[in-house]
């Protein structure tokens, strides 16, 4: 039988939004500070994060590995990490490692190992804007990014919204914010003018904004959310 690894993994949320820390709860900094060693989707980011919260961090003391999806050689500077027993800090680009993010392999590898692992609260888009919608909370699917190819974009809208009608399930997706308008006016051209859209822009920032309306509603005043990170969701 495999011997218990002694490391510990501390899933470390961040910031939606750069100006607004206050999301982040007090008992982060605590874990942060236990921590010898970070796996990080972009480090220059993640230190910049760290130091927000811990102004007194002295940066350069500390180990740090980009996750890069997590090819084997991060994989087995892990599986070092976790063997020496240091605690070991994950950290996303933006909310909750491990949520459409790479982190979840590296955790995955934990588990493997027996390693004990500390999800921490944190905000994540995903949760918020469904919460905000007004729509089914009860059962919900997140897509991830939907194809850029326009013909099987438009299948996969017309797939997610008859599974939706379906099962009444909230279908939630994500784009590239530079191609938002762009997929606004595929959703609007494709769905039923029945079927409800909410769109999150900004989530916790000062510009946020969640509307719910139907996509017969949304056609009469479509938005422009051109380079701002937005979720979207549908549901009939």
């Amino acid at each position: 039988m495999a011997s218990l690894a002694i490391g510990k993994v501390y899933l470390i949320p961040t910031y939606l939004d750069e100006e607004n820390v206050a999301v982040i709860p007090a008992y982060i900094l605590e874990a942060v500070k236990e921590c010898r060693v970070f796996f990080v989707e972009n480090e220059r980011t993640a230190r910049r994060y760290l130091k927000m919260l811990w102004k007194e961090m002295i940066i350069d003391n500390y180990e740090w590995h980009t996750i890069h999806k997590a090819e084997d050689e991060v994989k087995d500077k892990f599986r070092k990490a976790i063997q020496s027993g240091a605690a070991i800090g994950v950290i996303s680009e933006a909310g909750c490692p491990g949520v459409a993010d790479p982190g979840q392999i590296l955790v995955s590898v934990a588990h493997e190992m027996f390693a004990e692992v500390k999800p921490l609260v944190g905000p994540s888009s995903i949760l918020l804007a469904l919460m905000a919608s007004g729509m089914n909370g009860q059962l919900f699917q997140f897509n991830g990014y939907l194809p850029i190819d326009n013909g099987a974009r438009i299948k996969a809208l017309k797939d997610l919204e008859a599974d939706s009608i379906k099962r009444q399930c909230t279908q939630i997706f994500i784009e590239t914010p530079y191609r938002n308008n762009q997929l606004i006016e595929t959703i609007l051209k494709t769905c039923k003018s029945s079927t409800k859209l909410c769109i999150a822009v900004d989530i916790t920032g000062k510009n946020e904004n969640i509307q719910t309306k139907t996509i017969a509603a949304w056609q009469k005043n479509k938005p422009d959310i051109n380079k701002r990170p937005a979720i979207f969701l549908i549901n009939n």
